[in-house]
């Protein structure tokens, strides 16, 4: 049965979209058709870290307003089985409703396995109208207290929407300073959030320069394997938590902390 997910956190620049188009490439490289939506309407960027902007004909506005067709707006990304919808750059928000995202949503799921919807950062008109129209939703905090405080409030905000799912995803977390107690443990963090996490990212250069310039993550990247796992639980529903902090364990790891420090 197909599914969609609203990917959505409370703070901004928490990495929401770049875990939004690395997921999806995760899910599609287990076999599953996978098409991501942007819904962040005049500031929106997913179209740059999948680079695609170049190849936009329509989008997500063109598709509402019954201009082009859904399979006009969709993009083919570079991995197989992805696809990208992107959203406009300007446009009058009020026009669109959760009832029009929700519609084309329904439209989606008849050809694609997952839906991953890309929401504003917030929890404005924007927020809303893309919660109301997916199933179930993913709420991306780092670990500091103003993400970890945002990420609550939304968490409180999804739960009226009686979601199917809601799940936390710890993104930038920093092995060296958790394991000295510099940074919170992910573990503290869904404590604190009352909520099961569904993977852990580490803080990655590979996952941040490459994602900024439109390019892939290194399959050898710690990033990389993370969103691996990031995918297998959310699709099979299992519990593989990726340790951030193995590295940073024992001798070896004391020196890699100490160097990590110096940087």
């Amino acid at each position: 049965m197909a599914r969609s997910i609203v990917i959505t956190s409370g703070k901004g620049g928490v990495g929401k979209s770049t875990l939004t188009a690395n997921l999806g490439r995760s899910l599609a490289g287990l076999g599953q058709r996978v098409v991501l939506i942007d819904t962040d309407i005049g500031l929106n960027n997913l179209d740059v870290i999948m680079d695609i902007e170049k190849k936009i004909v329509y989008d997500l506005i063109d598709v509402i307003q019954n201009r082009c067709r859904p399979r006009q707006a969709l993009i083919e990304d570079k991995v197989k089985n992805l696809y990208v919808m992107p959203s406009a750059h300007g446009y009058d928000q009020g026009q669109i409703s959760g009832q029009h995202l929700r519609a084309l949503i329904n439209v989606l799921m008849q050809s694609f396995d997952y839906v991953l919807v890309d929401c504003p950062a917030g929890i404005e008109a924007g927020f809303h109208r893309a919660v109301t129209a997916a199933n179930e939703a993913i709420v991306v905090t780092t670990p500091h207290i103003s993400a970890i405080r945002d990420a609550d409030k939304v968490i409180g905000l999804l739960k009226s929407y009686q979601k199917k799912h809601i799940y936390a995803v710890v993104n930038r977390a920093r092995g060296d300073l958790i394991v000295s107690s510099e940074m919170v443990d992910y573990a503290d963090v869904c404590q604190i959030l009352k909520i099961a996490p569904v993977g852990v990212i580490p803080e990655d250069d590979a996952v941040n320069v490459l994602s900024n310039l439109g390019l892939t993550v290194n399959p050898k990247s710690a990033g990389f394997k993370a969103f691996e796992i990031l995918a297998r639980n959310v699709h099979f529903g299992s519990n593989v938590i990726f340790d951030v902090t193995k590295r940073y364990k024992g001798f070896l790891g004391g020196l890699r902390r100490k160097l990590r420090k110096g940087i």
